[in-house]
């Protein structure tokens, strides 16, 4: 344990008390903690099937996905309908993986889901996996056949 004992009566104290700062810090990583799994969601229910399998969450994939009101996003970037297939094949000239997942709204209309299929076909992305949630049992747990 120190003391300061060379200092003269009434001199100030040049030493800087970092306990304010770590608790700032503390906190603002508790903040970012719990706010950045809300900042990865896109606002899309997906629907539920009784074979999916787990998708790897990563950047290096180039993932479509429609909305309930037939609005397209390309990697979470908003995009028209024209604007589409030029995007996703940007998208894929930097990355290893030539696969489009893509993601449809539960309330989205099933000729836009296909209609976004059918332009990346005729667009030579032939590689294309539609991405949905696992169906929940009575029980709550995740069905897995």
């Amino acid at each position: 344990m120190a003391m300061n004992v060379g200092a003269a009566k009434g001199s100030l104290k040049a030493d800087i008390n970092v306990t304010p700062l770590v608790d700032v810090m503390l906190v603002l990583l508790i903040i970012m903690m719990l706010i950045a799994p809300l900042l990865n969601q896109d606002g899309i229910t997906l629907p539920q099937a009784g074979n999916s399998t787990d998708k790897p969450d990563t950047q290096a994939q180039t993932v479509v996905a429609i909305d309930a009101h037939g609005l397209f996003y390309v990697d979470t970037l908003r995009v028209t309908a024209e604007e589409l297939v030029p995007r996703v094949r940007r998208a894929l000239l930097d990355k290893n993986e030539n696969l489009v997942y893509l993601k449809g709204d539960t309330d989205a209309k099933y000729s836009a889901i296909m209609d976004a299929m059918d332009a990346l076909r005729k667009g030579q992305v032939e590689n294309i996996a539609l991405i949905t949630d696992p169906k929940q049992t009575r029980g709550g747990d995740i069905s897995r056949r």
